[in-house]
């Protein structure tokens, strides 16, 4: 699967499509485009509204209503590629233990998809 068709999938096909199961490179492909489109918005922030005189930090209007705007197919995305590896999708419940849940889900999310059918659908690298 390619950025584009990534992109497309997890935004305007699947936007909050929990069930069935989602390549690496849907997941990744999308990943990579959250932190394109969050850096290019942190500029126009900082551009736009400048920095907070008391702590420094950037007014990052635009950066928050993208991140509420991709917060539901973001969680989507990630329970599909969990079920590709045979995983609930309440696994993503260890992303709120600091530090190692995260790096849990990483490792997760980087897994080779389970051969053929599981009971979460039929392989997506299979179909096409």
């Amino acid at each position: 699967m390619d950025f584009q068709t990534a992109v497309r999938t997890v935004l305007l096909d699947k936007y909050a499509t929990f069930s069935g199961r989602a390549r690496r490179s849907e997941f990744w492909w999308f990943f990579l485009f959250n932190i394109g489109v969050s850096a290019i918005l942190n500029i126009i922030d900082r551009t736009i509204f400048g920095a907070s005189m008391t702590t420094g930090l950037t007014n990052s209007v635009l950066g928050v209503i993208y991140s509420l705007a991709v917060l539901l197919p973001f969680i989507a995305v990630g329970a599909r590629r969990l079920h590709d590896t045979g995983r609930s999708a309440w696994w993503l419940l260890l992303a709120f233990i600091p530090l190692i849940g995260g790096l849990i889900l990483i490792f997760w999310y980087i897994q080779p998809s389970q051969d053929g059918r599981n009971e979460y659908g039929p392989n997506p690298i299979a179909d096409g």
